[in-house]
C-alpha cells in the first residue's frame, strides 16, 4: 500500500507504510473497536479493564499503564485516549518513538468516525457496522423530534457526586437516548469550595471544566424525571440508589445501568444507542 497519512484527535500526524499488525490498545473502546474490525489476532496488548482477547498480554490499567512492558511488544500502533490515559504515559511512549494514535471523541458520531479512521488505518472493512452506527444516530435524532425529552440526571462518581456537562460524551449518548441533561451548561469551577458554592471561582485556564461536583440540592434544584446510574466508571450500588430515592423522593424515577452505552465510543454505539433508547423509553 502507499503510505497512509492519518491525523489524530490531537492534530498529530502518524505515517503508516503497511497495515499495523501489532497493536497495544490502553482503551477499552478501542480493544472493542478492534474486535469489532476483525483485527482481534493483531492485538498483542490491551489493559486490565479491556475484555480479553486471545493472547494479548495486560500491560496495566488505562491510568497506570506499564510503559516498558508497552514497549517490549514492539508495536507498530498504540491505541490511546486523551481523557483515558494519563499524559505523561503517551509522552514516555511518543518519545520511545512508538507510534500513538490518541482519540478524543466527545460526541457519539465523532466515535463512529473514530471507527471510521481505524478501520482505514487496518485496512478493515466497516461498511455495515458503520452504516448502521450512523442509521442508529439518524433514528435517534429523529424520535428526538418526536417525543418530548425526559430531564435526566447520570452522575459518573458518588464521592464527590460528579457529573457531566453537555460537552461530554455521555451527555452526548444521553441526548440520543431521548432524554435532556441537567446539568448541560454547568462547568466545573475551581478550587472545590468554588464548585460546592463555598467560594469565589478562579480562572479554570487549561483544565478541564466538563465534570462538574455537585450537590444533592442542585440535583433537585435542576428537577430530573429520571436518574441512571451506571455502573461504570463508578459502580453504583443499590445502596447508592437507596441515597439518591431518600434524597429526591417519588415521581423521579431512579434505575441503575450499564455504562459501556454511556461512555465507550465507536463499535459499542452501533447496537448500544437503541439499547438506550429503550431504557429512557421504559421510564416514561
Amino acid at each position: 500500500m502507499a503510505a497512509l497519512r492519518i491525523q489524530d484527535d490531537r492534530q498529530r500526524e502518524l505515517i503508516f507504510l503497511r497495515p499495523p499488525q501489532r497493536i497495544v490498545s490502553l482503551v477499552p473502546s478501542d480493544t472493542l473497536n478492534v474486535v469489532a474490525l476483525g483485527a482481534a489476532a493483531r492485538l498483542v496488548g490491551r489493559t486490565r479493564y479491556c475484555d480479553p482477547s486471545g493472547e494479548a498480554a495486560v500491560v496495566g490499567g488505562t491510568k497506570d499503564v506499564d510503559v516498558d512492558a508497552v514497549a517490549r511488544l514492539s508495536p507498530d500502533l498504540i491505541l490511546a485516549n486523551q481523557e483515558e490515559n494519563s499524559r505523561q504515559h503517551l509522552e514516555e511512549l511518543a518519545q520511545l518513538g512508538l507510534p500513538v494514535l490518541v482519540s478524543f471523541p466527545k460526541t457519539v458520531s465523532e466515535g463512529l468516525s473514530h471507527l471510521a479512521r481505524l478501520a482505514k488505518v487496518l485496512q478493515a472493512d466497516a461498511r455495515d457496522l458503520l452504516r448502521r452506527g450512523y442509521a442508529a444516530v439518524a433514528a435517534a435524532e429523529q424520535a428526538r423530534r418526536e417525543r418530548k425529552p425526559l430531564r435526566a440526571f447520570v452522575p459518573i462518581w458518588m464521592d464527590p457526586l460528579m457529573t457531566v456537562n453537555g460537552q461530554t460524551f455521555v451527555s452526548d449518548a444521553l441526548r440520543l437516548a431521548g432524554a435532556d441533561n441537567v446539568f448541560a451548561d454547568r462547568q466545573r469551577m475551581y478550587p472545590l469550595a468554588a464548585d460546592q458554592g463555598q467560594a469565589v471561582p478562579r480562572p479554570a485556564g487549561t483544565r478541564d471544566t466538563r465534570y462538574p461536583r455537585v450537590s444533592m440540592d442542585e440535583v433537585r434544584e435542576r428537577a430530573p424525571r429520571i436518574v441512571l446510574l451506571p455502573d461504570e466508571p463508578h459502580p453504583f450500588s443499590e445502596a447508592d440508589a437507596q441515597v439518591f430515592r431518600a434524597a429526591l423522593q417519588e415521581p423521579v424515577k431512579i434505575v441503575r445501568c450499564g455504562g459501556r452505552d454511556f461512555s465507550w465510543y465507536g463499535a459499542q454505539s452501533v447496537d448500544g444507542i437503541a439499547r438506550l433508547r429503550a431504557l429512557v423509553d421504559s421510564l416514561r
